[in-house]
C-alpha cells in the first residue's frame, strides 16, 4: 500500500511539475542581441538618434521590461508585438505615427520615419 502511494506521488509530481517547470524555461528564453552600434549603417545610426529624441523617454531600447511602454529588444524579430500584432513595418508605421492607446501620435518625416524603422530592426 504504502508502495502504491509514492508510485501515485512520483507520477503526480512528474505529470504536473515537469512540465510547469519546461513552460518556466520556455518563458525565459533569451532574446537574439542587439546589432552592436559599431556595425550600424548611417540610416540605422539616424534612427538611433530619432528614438532617443522620440522614444527613449518612455521605452527601453535593450530590454522587455516596461519604462513607460514597453520595452523594445527584439521587437521586429518576435511572432508579436505587445499588442499582439505582428511587427511589420507597416503595424510600426501606424503605431508610431497614429499612436495606440496610451501612446501618443510621434510625427515624423518620412526620412526620419524610415530611419527610426531601420533602427528598430537593430534592437
Amino acid at each position: 500500500m504504502y508502495y502504491l502511494r509514492q508510485v501515485r506521488l512520483h507520477k503526480l509530481l512528474a505529470y504536473s511539475v515537469l512540465p510547469l517547470s519546461i513552460l518556466a524555461l520556455a518563458g525565459c528564453r533569451q532574446l537574439p542581441p542587439s546589432k552592436p552600434s559599431s556595425q550600424w549603417t548611417p540610416e540605422e545610426a539616424r534612427g538611433a538618434q530619432v528614438y532617443e529624441a522620440k522614444c527613449a523617454r518612455c521605452h527601453y531600447p535593450t530590454s522587455t521590461q516596461s519604462l513607460h511602454g514597453p520595452g523594445l529588444q527584439a521587437l521586429t524579430k518576435l511572432k508579436s508585438m505587445p499588442s499582439g500584432a505582428p511587427p511589420t513595418d507597416e503595424r510600426l508605421t501606424a503605431v508610431i505615427l497614429q499612436g495606440r492607446q496610451m501612446m501618443p501620435a510621434t510625427p515624423l518625416t518620412d526620412n526620419q520615419l524610415a530611419d527610426l524603422i531601420a533602427y528598430l530592426h537593430t534592437l
